[in-house]
């Protein structure tokens, strides 16, 4: 599954350069699928969801960090564990029960996002 931050989030902002696919933004901040990914242009996702690397997305969230649940792998094919998670002092990245994936699909998307 992916994780989330909670509202508990400090904004103390040690999570965001954790991250190796640039899925976690700064409250208020709009996003991109091609930061921190070799994603580019127009794409198509494994699943068939079509989208602009290159184009900003509304952010998730106004007042605290936040995690692009679609760009988050928890840290497979990098790290042992999400390191979001190792870093945060006021454990507020959690695992998030409305996004559950597998091993498979989270390594699958590691994959496609870095190997493009």
């Amino acid at each position: 599954m992916a994780i989330k931050i909670t509202d508990a989030c400090i904004n103390c902002g040690a999570c965001e350069p954790e991250c190796p696919n640039s899925a976690i933004y700064e409250g208020a901040i709009d996003w991109r699928w091609k930061d921190k990914t070799k994603l580019t242009g127009h794409i198509t996702f494994p699943d068939g969801m079509e989208a602009d690397a290159d184009a900003y997305n509304e952010a998730v969230s106004d007042d605290v960090y936040y995690i692009v649940s679609g760009k988050c792998t928890e840290c497979k094919g990098f790290h042992e564990e999400p390191q979001c998670k190792a870093v945060c002092p006021v454990d507020c990245c959690v695992d998030d029960p409305d996004h559950r994936e597998t091993e498979e699909v989270l390594l699958e998307r590691q994959k496609f996002m870095h190997s493009a």
